[in-house]
């Protein structure tokens, strides 16, 4: 059996195989609630046999997205439609994960395909962001809002609030997004923290609003379910966040109930990233080498082969693709052909069959 298809238990939770749909947002809600565009996109993946279909960066409260259009959980009308979605993986002999984000700093914008610009408060679709420090992004862009006490209190309430309703609408897997310059992030790098007080400064200062977060997502998340979560492993740029850094947050997680660290990198800089395939393996085979803790591969994997070897050599745990899966939903039976592997197909394709 090659390697990319091999079962793996985490928590409570055993997956068919070692592909994971990796959250790609979709910029096609309004207020939050999914639709079919979602079932369909998310749907067909499972169908395609994905052993994990995680939705995309689901915003737990209405200034947490990063644009009008993204997915929301931050109300119980959400839940139902989420429901079906979730129903429809399962049946479909996968499993549902979701994706739990706050875009701080980087929230407010336009959609993509109308130009992703920047929305300031009291424009058609913007508001006020939130950040760890009134630092901007880019420099066409007001300051965000620096959270105080209060307003951290009132993001890991949210992020509780988010768990249970993710727990309410059938997800098994939770991903904290920790990655791409959201607020998490924004905390965790001297980039984007310039606090002075408990939550800024020092490495383990830092760390302290993501390990609340965490904290505040167990009150809800059921401990046999697993919980993942997304980092930026390396902000390319000098004085930011580290690969080391990295390995020495994911020695701390794995004593906090996180089972599985998705590795990307970047997003919290405008830095320029040495794009190439495979460009982000490394980090998720440093820190699961040096921290004892599972990861996820994610980067420019596009091929069955490479994908296999990534497993095979231990570099991995997870290969998680995004554009390969929009590209071609049936990825891993196409992959599981190239292999010599015999998968179970939908009864409805076999007809279809190499």
């Amino acid at each position: 059996m090659p390697h990319l298809f091999s079962p793996i238990k985490i928590k409570n939770i055993e997956f068919k195989n070692r592909l994971v749909v990796s959250p790609m947002c979709e910029y096609s809600c309004v207020d939050g609630f999914a639709n079919n565009w979602h079932l369909v996109h998310l749907g067909s993946r499972a169908v395609g046999g994905a052993a994990l279909v995680i939705a995309e960066a689901t915003a737990v409260s209405p200034e947490g997205r990063i644009s009008h259009g993204d997915l929301g959980i931050y109300k119980d009308e959400h839940i139902e439609k989420l429901k079906e979605i979730t129903d429809f993986i399962h049946q479909n002999s996968s499993v549902a994960g979701i994706q739990l984000a706050h875009a701080g700093r980087k929230g407010s914008h336009e959609l993509p395909w109308l130009g992703n610009a920047w929305l300031a408060p009291g424009q058609l679709n913007g508001w006020q962001t939130v950040a760890p420090s009134p630092v901007p992004f880019a420099a066409t862009e007001d300051a965000p809002l620096e959270l105080d006490k209060a307003g951290i209190e009132k993001v890991k309430a949210d992020f509780k609030a988010a768990a249970a309703r993710a727990l309410a609408a059938g997800f098994k897997v939770i991903e904290i997004h920790g990655a791409h310059g959201y607020l998490i992030n924004e905390f965790l790098s001297p980039l984007s923290n310039h606090r002075t007080d408990e939550y800024g400064g020092s490495f383990e200062n830092r760390i302290r609003f993501l390990l609340e977060v965490i904290e505040s997502v167990k009150e809800t998340w059921p401990e046999e379910n697993p919980l993942f979560i997304r980092i930026s492993s390396s902000d390319w740029t000098e004085g930011g966040w580290t690969a080391d850094d990295s390995v020495a947050l994911a020695r701390i997680l794995i004593n906090k109930g996180i089972d599985l660290v998705d590795c990307s990198s970047g997003g919290n800089a405008l830095a320029r990233i040495p794009l190439k395939p495979g460009y982000q393996v490394e980090f998720a085979e440093k820190v699961k080498k040096e921290a004892g803790i599972l990861t996820g591969a994610v980067g420019l994997i596009t091929e069955a082969k490479q994908a296999d070897d990534i497993i095979q050599t231990g570099q991995a745990d997870l290969i998680m693709m995004a554009r390969e899966f929009l590209r071609d939903p049936y990825f891993p039976l196409r992959a599981a052909h190239q292999l010599g592997h015999e998968v179970k197909w939908p009864v409805q394709y076999e007809r279809a069959k190499w």
